[in-house]
């Protein structure tokens, strides 16, 4: 776990945009063809995207889980991440998201 957290901080990514991250990383070639600075952009969009696509009950809600699942799809094809391994991060990057769910929604006033 603090090997984990020396990675994300050596890359200057927060937790939350790390956990991410590495969800891109399941896809070797991705890693090889796009390297860690454009993975850190991906991981950036993503955090941003999830925020915004999220609601207190989003976890729940399969409309709120499918544009959120279209938004990641967009940004790998944005990015010209490897569209060979896209679904499995797409399914990561929601479970991640579903780990970080406390943290990713913004407080409702």
């Amino acid at each position: 776990m603090k090997e984990a957290d020396r990675r994300g901080e050596q890359l200057g990514l927060d937790y939350r945009e790390y956990a991410f991250y590495t969800a891109l990383e399941v896809n070797n070639s991705a890693v090889a063809i796009l390297g860690d600075e454009i993975l850190k952009h991906i991981a950036k969009e993503l955090l941003s995207a999830v925020r915004n696509s999220t609601t207190i009950d989003w976890t729940i809600k399969e409309s709120v889980q499918a544009t959120l699942r279209r938004n990641i799809r967009r940004i790998l094809r944005k990015f010209g991440y490897p569209p060979d391994l896209q679904e499995k991060v797409v399914d990561t990057v929601i479970t991640q998201a579903k780990m970080l769910a406390e943290d990713l929604v913004e407080n409702e006033v």
